[in-house]
């Protein structure tokens, strides 16, 4: 299977091939509109604007399995992100990242990067705390650990890379701007 035999739900019923972003680099990403890390959303718009262009696409999938931290609909988490954040990329459904409902994307992605750890400061140690409470084992299992985790596929269609919420937005965006050709 690769990653272009998969398909996501938009808002408005229909599915997003993502064969139709074949040869492009993607940024797949898991958001909330309530939650520490939703002013990512400012820096994704910026790295969209700066590689779009260039061929980088950001899908965005709102959901709401960490702490209910998107509560709204899909037109609602659409006005606030294109309100707040002025937003341009394409937002899908809201959607489970994890469990039974979960999108055979992330099934995917997740088999391809699995967890390897929130880094290092402030904001990697809370996450540890957090999750340690909420999953004893959260270290040896590849779920989706919170809001904002973006996973980098390059323009063949691998998945290079996944970062947490804790992890630079500039080194994500270094690693963007080296699979680009910048």
């Amino acid at each position: 299977m690769s990653i272009y035999d998969l398909k996501v739900p938009r808002p408005d019923g229909t599915e997003l091939s993502l064969d139709e972003f074949r040869g492009k680099v993607m940024i797949i990403v898991n958001t909330a509109t309530g939650c520490g890390f939703t002013p990512q959303y400012k820096e994704l718009e910026e790295m969209y604007e700066k590689y779009h262009d260039k061929g980088l696409e950001i899908i965005d999938i709102p959901c709401n399995q960490f702490a209910g931290q998107t509560p709204g609909t899909d037109d609602e988490i659409h006005q606030f992100c294109t309100l707040k954040y002025n937003t341009k990329f394409p937002q899908m459904k809201k959607s489970d990242v994890n469990g039974e409902g979960q999108l055979p994307l992330f099934s995917f992605l997740k088999s391809e990067k699995g967890f390897a750890g929130f880094g290092k400061g402030p904001k990697a140690l809370a996450m540890n705390t957090l999750l340690s409470k909420i999953d004893k084992d959260y270290k040896n299992n590849p779920d989706i650990k919170w809001n904002f985790t973006k996973f980098v596929v390059d323009r063949s269609g691998n998945v290079a890379a996944r970062f947490e919420p804790t992890n630079s937005m500039k080194e994500l965006d270094k690693l963007v701007g080296e699979l680009i050709g910048e």
